[in-house]
């Protein structure tokens, strides 16, 4: 058989597998946004850091079976990845793994779910437009962006003699998580800022990033979808 007869049955496979394996951004977003709620919410430790983390790991093995590769890709990559969320959350929950460890994990894990998102998403957008799917996937990568934020701060904090926050010695994860988010949105409470350089080049860095998204992806996003429902 041809090489361009294996990508026509390619083609040809992977349209006829079933919608519901595909785009399901909505739960991510479920997944992603429950992850900030509980990291705000939950005491500080290290089974609410491993269950914080174990959320926002199925949100990554969702992000994976939503995704268009083949499905021996898929499983693959579901078994691997879901094999190493499980050790990282049962040793995080035990207290076997350094906390910056632990946020250094977490910022692969929040990278990695819009990279496995965006391929899919930027598809659906040009095969159905701005989707409700499509919204929602825009606003996990998003989130997505306050949690990675926060996990380098973590990271930062936590390989660093000197403190990161002028106001407390010893930032919680809430704290940071709920910084990161004043942050990403240019919010400015105040009642948290930067104690060093390196925490502010990383505050502009997080500022800029956010709103850029915001005028660009998530407008366009939003634009599109009234347009659609105009029409």
């Amino acid at each position: 058989m041809s090489a361009s007869s294996h990508r026509t049955l390619g083609r040809i496979r992977r349209t006829a597998e079933p919608e519901v394996a595909q785009y399901r951004y909505g739960a991510v977003f479920v997944l992603i946004l429950t992850t900030v709620v509980f990291l705000i919410v939950a005491p500080e430790g290290d089974v609410s850091r491993a269950i914080g983390f174990a959320i926002a790991g199925a949100a990554l093995l969702v992000a994976i079976v939503t995704s268009r590769e083949r499905s021996v890709v898929r499983r693959r990559r579901v078994m691997v990845a879901g094999v190493t969320i499980v050790v990282v959350t049962v040793l995080t929950a035990a207290g076997a793994i350094p906390r910056a460890a632990t946020q250094g994990i977490s910022v692969v894990i929040t990278i990695a779910v819009p990279l496995t998102l965006g391929g899919g998403l930027l598809r659906l957008v040009r095969e159905r437009g701005a989707t409700p799917q499509a919204v929602a996937g825009g606003l996990a990568i998003y989130l997505l962006l306050g949690l990675a934020f926060s996990s380098v701060i973590g990271f930062v904090a936590g390989v660093s003699s000197a403190h990161y926050f002028a106001q407390t010695a010893q930032a919680t994860t809430s704290q940071r998580v709920y910084y990161s988010f004043t942050v990403l949105t240019t919010t400015g409470f105040g009642d948290f800022t930067a104690a060093q350089g390196v925490g502010r080049a990383i505050a502009v860095v997080e500022m800029l990033v956010g709103q850029i998204y915001l005028v660009t992806v998530i407008s366009i996003l939003i634009g599109r979808r009234i347009e659609q429902a105009k029409s």
